[in-house]
């Protein structure tokens, strides 16, 4: 009975999360990078406001208008050529990580480089992203807000005495509230930050990454009341999205529409950095920027809304203010002026252009679609595009709801994300942000699920047949009783066991090593064990043992009663707890039959 108890008491310990109360600590930690983030953020687009008012209106301002292409003729292409090389020059002389969009930027940070950042690169990365957008790039501020947001994160937690967990969590926490401070889309940040970011889904790093969101959009807010920027959504709509059954069949063809287009645009961006690859050893790639730029400007000779962040004409195209031939002309432009440029290494970021180019295909199909007007497809379009080439379909729908604050998309916005998330995936291994990493030689899988070492018990998959050993035998007998090929040789650790206690364990290398030891008695050259496991504990706790101690089985004990042997846990146990997972996957089988055989008498 007291065995039962004391079972029944370790499982009650274990809970949903392992999250602890140190977490606590560090929230006044993300309350402050959430300000600090939400500092730079707005500076970064008053330094857009500030380099486009010159570069196109020549007067001071830090106001984000659009670029005024058609007021300079064929001089405006000389602008992103200056912007491209102003880039490069920043890029070879400051720092090669500003180049890029910034995401895959801070996902490399995370993954290889222990969340730090280097303080140069919050400095470095909204100067050179501001004079690229502001020359006209036709790019987004999210990527670099999201990667200098990060930075102050991560500065932050460098300064601090912290895990590189702790610093990933900071890290992330600062790219969001970046992004919750400039589209004033709180949820939608956390979402990303979770979804893109973390690489988890656990409360250590998805309270701070919320606390941060919420501290940045409740700043803007206050901003906002005192006059400052603007308290609306930053796509306020004046025809809701209609409900109904009409509009779910739309939402299905964009969707599958912009799983396609997701497909183009990825393939867009890195075939053009693979011609620009080529250039190399032939034209250093500090020039590369200028050729992009000589791209954007012929584009923006083309369609002038193209050009910069886009902002208002993302607006125009949800208000149904753009004709057919107009959108048109700004999916095929926008696509191939940001391809080129992005592929030449360039700095902006990727949500404004995909958010432009999905609502432009929404609003083209829009003129075919019954059921709504085109800005209302166009909407659909903005959410499935941004779900089917970032494949984050979650904050894909909230974004676009928090963008407008229209509840009516909510519904037609699911379907599209979903049908767009899975063209995307079904046509692309890898996604327009993880692509780039996979270049760099490292692997992100998107894809979360419960561990089954965290739901599977040690009395589950430990060996219970054990070979055990008594101190007075000698080595050389004990090799004799392992026959060859036999189970016994295959166990790599001999518990050593006297009058039916634990006493030391015997690991097979000693055993192997017969010529010097075989005169030996067992007691002599047993050690205590360093690690051992009980039955009422899941295997990620023993596994976590295991590996910081270096050692590939251990014996596994009664927790009340520490030497009594129960039985063996090796790393091929928690390998077939793998297996139980494996089973569950592809083991397919009918359970229920409508129609029962008959059998034969």
């Amino acid at each position: 009975m007291s065995d039962d108890r004391t079972v029944q008491d370790a499982e009650d310990r274990l809970g949903d999360f392992t999250t602890s109360v140190r977490v606590l600590r560090l929230v006044p930690v993300a309350i402050g990078i959430g300000v600090l983030s939400t500092g730079i953020a707005l500076a970064l687009l008053d330094m857009i406001g500030l380099f486009t008012n010159l570069f196109y209106f020549q007067r001071v301002g830090i106001s984000l208008v659009a670029p005024g292409a058609e007021r300079l003729g064929v001089w405006t292409v000389l602008i992103p050529v200056g912007g491209g090389l102003v880039v490069g020059l920043m890029a070879r002389f400051g720092s090669e990580q500003i180049r890029g969009h910034g995401i895959p930027e801070a996902m490399e940070r995370i993954l290889i480089n222990g969340s730090t950042v280097q303080p140069r690169l919050a400095v470095l990365k909204p100067i050179a992203s501001a004079m690229s957008i502001g020359s006209g790039g036709p790019f987004g501020a999210e990527g670099p807000i999201i990667l200098t947001g990060g930075a102050v994160g991560s500065i932050v937690g460098q300064l601090l005495h912290l895990t590189a967990a702790q610093r990933r969590s900071l890290l992330v926490a600062g790219a969001a509230a970046g992004m919750a401070a400039v589209f004033g889309t709180p949820v939608a940040a956390t979402l990303f930050g979770v979804e893109l970011l973390a690489f988890e889904f656990r409360p250590r790093s998805m309270v701070l990454i919320g606390t941060a969101a919420a501290t940045a959009d409740g700043l803007r807010l206050e901003l906002a009341h005192a006059g400052l920027i603007s308290a609306q959504p930053l796509f306020p709509l004046v025809t809701p999205v209609p409900e109904g059954g009409v509009a779910l069949f739309g939402a299905v063809v964009i969707g599958v529409a912009c799983g396609l287009l997701a497909w183009v645009m990825t393939k867009a961006v890195y075939r053009s950095e693979d011609l620009f690859l080529r250039l190399r050893g032939r034209l250093h790639w500090m020039w590369w920027p200028l050729i992009g730029g000589a791209v954007v400007g012929v584009g923006g000779l083309i369609d002038p809304r193209a050009l910069g962040v886009g902002y208002t004409t993302i607006h125009a195209t949800l208000l149904g203010e753009l004709g057919l031939r107009a959108m048109v002309a700004l999916v095929i432009v926008k696509t191939t002026i940001w391809a080129l440029s992005l592929g030449s290494g360039t700095s902006g970021g990727i949500l404004a252009p995909i958010m432009m180019v999905g609502a432009g295909l929404g609003g083209v199909l829009g003129h075919v679609l019954p059921g709504a007007t085109p800005g209302s497809w166009a909407l659909i379009g903005l959410g499935g595009a941004l779900a089917g080439v970032t494949r984050s379909p979650f904050t894909a729908i909230v974004f676009a709801f928090e963008l407008t604050h229209d509840p009516n998309s909510l519904l037609p916005l699911l379907v599209a994300a979903c049908c767009a998330h899975l063209v995307s995936v079904l046509i692309l291994k890898r996604s327009i942000l993880t692509e780039k990493v996979a270049r760099r030689g490292f692997h992100v899988m998107r894809e979360y699920a419960v561990d089954p070492l965290e739901a599977t018990f040690v009395r589950e998959m430990m060996t219970r047949d054990v070979t055990t050993a008594y101190p007075d035998q000698l080595v050389r007998d004990l090799y004799a009783d392992l026959p060859e090929g036999s189970s016994a040789r295959r166990q790599r650790l001999y518990p050593v066991v006297e009058n039916g206690h634990l006493v030391g364990v015997v690991p097979w290398s000693t055993i192997r090593a017969r010529r010097e030891v075989s005169g030996l008695r067992v007691g002599e050259v047993a050690t205590p064990s360093s690690v051992v496991a009980h039955p009422d504990e899941i295997l990620r706790a023993v596994a976590d043992r295991m590996v910081d101690r270096e050692v590939g089985v251990v014996p596994v004990v009664e927790r009340d009663a520490p030497d009594r042997l129960v039985g063996l846990l090796s790393e091929f146990d928690l390998l077939r707890a793998r297996r139980r997972l494996l089973e569950e996957e592809r083991r397919a089988e009918r359970i229920l039959d409508l129609w029962p055989r008959r059998t034969s008498p």
